[in-house]
């Protein structure tokens, strides 16, 4: 499943139904797919009902596993660590 990896790298945390309708493939196969990643350790996934208007959608919330990405460009804050 390179697609579902590619995604993420690129689009970081979204839900198995964003990623499906990116990539084109089904809800179906896009959990199959992420089920495998997942038992890879490749990502992680969680879980997730959301309240739109008042009925409950559920669904997948998937990102890369080990993977941070760059800074964002711009002003730091000052806060010391």
């Amino acid at each position: 499943m390179p697609e579902i990896l590619k995604y993420l790298k690129l689009h970081g945390e979204r839900l198995d139904s964003d990623i499906a309708k990116a990539t084109g493939m089904s809800l179906t196969e896009v959990r199959r797919g992420v089920v495998g990643l997942a038992a890879e350790g490749k990502i992680i996934t969680c879980k997730l009902t959301r309240f739109e208007e008042g009925k409950a959608k559920e669904g997948w919330l998937c990102r890369m596993s080990g993977y941070i990405p760059q800074a964002a460009p711009g002003r730091k804050s000052k806060a010391q660590v």
